[in-house]
C-alpha cells in the first residue's frame, strides 16, 4: 500500500457507509483525505475522528459551484487532487405507473449529473498535472436491472457509460475506475417511499449484503496499484445475489 501514502483523495457521498468507512482506511494508510457530503454534523464528527490529515467540505453534488469549490478547497489545503471518487449517490427506486417523478429527478440529478460535475471539476487539474485517478460509484444495477429499478438502473448505467467514455479520452494520463456493488450493508435505500417496492421486496432484509469493507477494500486496491497500472473495474456481489 506504499502508493496510498501522502495522497490527496477526496471522497463524495462521505458522510457515511463506504465513503466514510473507507476514509477511515485510508488514514490508516496515510492518505490526506477530503471529505464531501450534506450533512456537516456528520462531517465534523468524522474528522474529529480521523485527524489532522482529514477535512470536509459540505458539499451538494447536485450543484456544479460545489463540486468546483471542492476541488478549490482540496488544492488550497493539500496542494493537489490525486485522487476523486464520484461516491455519492440515491436509491427512492419505484415502479414506472407509481411516477414517483421527483424522486427520478433527484436521482438523475445526484447519480448522473454529480459524476459529470466532479468530473468536470477535476479533470484539468489533473490534465495539466498529467496525473490523476477519477474513480465512480455505479451499481450491479448499472449492469443488469429488474423490474422496479428502471430510473436508478437507467442512471447507474450512464455512470458505466460516462465513466468507460471517459476512460478512452484520457487513458493515457489519467486512471478511471468504476467500481459496481451488489447488495451493501448501509444507508443506500433508507429513502424509499414505493409501497409497491416496499411490498414487492418485502425480504430484502433477509437478502445476503456484504460488508462496507468489501467496497472499501476494493476501492484502495484500485488506489494503490503502480502508476502504468489502471484498474478500469471492479464487480463486487456478496455470495448467494444473483443480480
Amino acid at each position: 500500500m506504499e502508493n496510498i501514502e501522502n495522497k490527496v483523495i477526496v471522497i463524495t457521498g462521505a458522510s457515511s457507509g463506504i465513503g466514510a468507512a473507507t476514509a477511515r482506511k485510508l488514514i490508516k494508510l496515510g492518505a490526506k483525505v477530503v471529505l464531501a457530503a450534506r450533512r456537516e454534523d456528520q462531517l465534523k464528527l468524522l474528522v474529529e475522528e480521523l485527524g489532522e490529515n482529514a477535512m470536509y467540505v459540505v458539499t451538494d453534488v447536485s450543484k456544479r459551484s460545489d463540486l468546483d469549490n471542492l476541488v478549490r478547497q482540496t488544492i488550497d489545503r493539500f496542494g493537489d487532487v490525486d485522487v476523486f471518487w464520484n461516491n455519492a449517490g440515491i436509491m427512492p427506486v419505484s415502479f414506472f405507473e407509481e411516477g414517483h417523478v421527483e424522486e427520478w429527478d433527484q436521482m438523475i440529478d445526484i447519480n448522473i449529473k454529480g459524476v459529470l460535475y466532479g468530473i468536470n471539476a477535476v479533470l484539468p487539474h489533473m490534465l495539466r498535472r498529467g496525473q490523476g485517478h477519477i474513480l465512480a460509484t455505479s451499481s450491479v444495477g448499472g449492469i443488469k436491472t429488474t423490474p422496479g429499478i428502471g430510473v436508478y438502473s437507467g442512471t447507474k448505467f450512464a455512470v458505466k457509460a460516462i465513466m468507460e467514455t471517459l476512460r478512452e479520452e484520457v487513458a493515457r494520463t489519467i486512471k478511471v475506475t468504476t467500481v459496481f456493488p451488489g447488495a451493501t450493508k448501509s444507508e443506500l435505500g433508507h429513502d424509499i417511499t414505493s409501497p409497491m417496492i416496499k411490498s414487492a421486496f418485502s425480504n430484502l432484509q433477509n437478502m445476503p449484503k456484504m460488508e462496507e469493507e468489501a467496497i472499501s477494500n476494493a476501492v484502495i486496491y484500485a488506489i494503490s496499484q503502480p502508476g502504468n497500472i489502471s484498474v478500469n473495474e471492479i464487480v463486487l456481489r456478496p455470495l448467494g445475489q444473483t443480480r
